[in-house]
């Protein structure tokens, strides 16, 4: 198969396994998705939907979470790893927003990663999930695909990104982001896939097996 011929096989099975993907993380504006989004980094979703509740409940909005102490932030998301960088980042972003943005979650990448803690992923996930501008964030799980299935040289993200980029329809980017990263979780992960009897349904095919 040609890459072309991969992309478009790709596409066709990850719409029929996972047909309308949802986000994983729980939120109910930008500014906790954005949260939540900035908890994930080295942690589960799952962990996070655990930790976010508490958190949201004492400071949902920029304004609560400026006036919230550092200690408490890091006290209440200690669960999801990294909670002195993680806390102070989202002290520093919540204050960027009221001091900058009016207490809301800009809309640009450049103003997105503006804020302390969001690098270009984490825009890219607001901007796809959150706003509805097409974006295509790599994490772990869609580079190691992209790799494994020939799609990317998997030298950096940033150059995995590009080259789906270029495979992959701008109108397929928001779901095939989550679909990808579900098909990763759940059928090809870091240690499967290693040799011929056990490659996943996704592998076989793409490898002619």
């Amino acid at each position: 198969m040609t890459k072309k011929q991969k992309a478009r096989y790709i596409m066709d099975e990850l719409n029929r396994l996972y047909p309308h993907p949802r986000i994983p993380l729980e939120h109910y504006s930008p500014f906790t998705f954005l949260v939540a989004v900035m908890l994930s980094a080295q942690c589960t979703d799952k962990r996070v939907n655990e930790v976010t509740p508490k958190l949201f409940a004492v400071a949902d909005t920029p304004e609560k979470m400026a006036k919230l102490p550092r200690e408490e932030i890091e006290r209440i998301i200690r669960p999801c790893g990294l909670a002195p960088s993680k806390s102070a980042n989202i002290k520093k972003m919540s204050e960027s927003l009221c001091e900058k943005f009016g207490g809301e979650v800009p809309r640009t990448f450049e103003e997105l990663e503006s804020l302390a803690g969001v690098g270009h992923k984490t825009a890219s996930v607001l901007m796809s999930q959150a706003f509805g501008v097409p974006a295509f964030p790599v994490d772990t799980h869609i580079h190691r695909l992209a790799k494994r299935w020939g799609l990317s040289s998997g030298k950096s993200v940033e150059e995995t990104e590009k080259d789906l980029k270029k495979l992959f329809p701008k109108e397929a980017w928001h779901d095939l982001h989550l679909q990808l990263i579900y098909y990763g979780r759940e059928h090809c992960k870091a240690h499967t896939c290693k040799t011929e009897q056990t490659l996943c349904p996704m592998c076989k095919a793409l490898a002619g097996k």
